[in-house]
């Protein structure tokens, strides 16, 4: 694979993990702010109640994004360990796409389905 290819790669594996960071941000720090009540479409009293829970989840978005961040650093073991991450955000995204918003699919697992794809004919 050529030089394009690889970064290529490395973009779509970092935005993923940037999205996660994002959504660890959100989750943990601005869960009650009007824009993220806007974003996960729900109100003052829903968003008070659910802080803690919001927080964990989280925490859990932030350690998907770094076992992403990871792998780019470790070669050839961070393809493995691309996949395995990129595997918990798919599951992630069809469980959540699934159960609570469709929209899930395309926000969380569009991106990590073309990360790996492109890892899978990257390696």
């Amino acid at each position: 694979m050529g030089t394009s290819a690889s970064l290529l790669l490395t973009a779509l594996i970092a935005i993923v993990a940037a999205e996660h960071l994002y959504f660890l941000y959100l989750e943990m720090f601005a869960w009650s702010a009007e824009r993220t009540r806007r974003i996960f479409g729900t109100t003052r009293e829903f968003a008070e109640a659910s802080k803690t829970l919001a927080a964990n989840q989280g925490l859990y978005n932030g350690f998907l994004a770094c076992g992403l961040l990871f792998s780019l650093f470790f070669k050839p073991e961070g393809a493995t360990i691309a996949r395995l991450f990129l595997g918990f955000v798919l599951a992630a995204a069809l469980y959540g796409g699934v159960t609570v918003n469709r929209r899930i699919l395309l926000v969380q697992g569009l991106p990590a389905a073309l990360a790996m794809f492109a890892l899978l004919f990257h390696t």
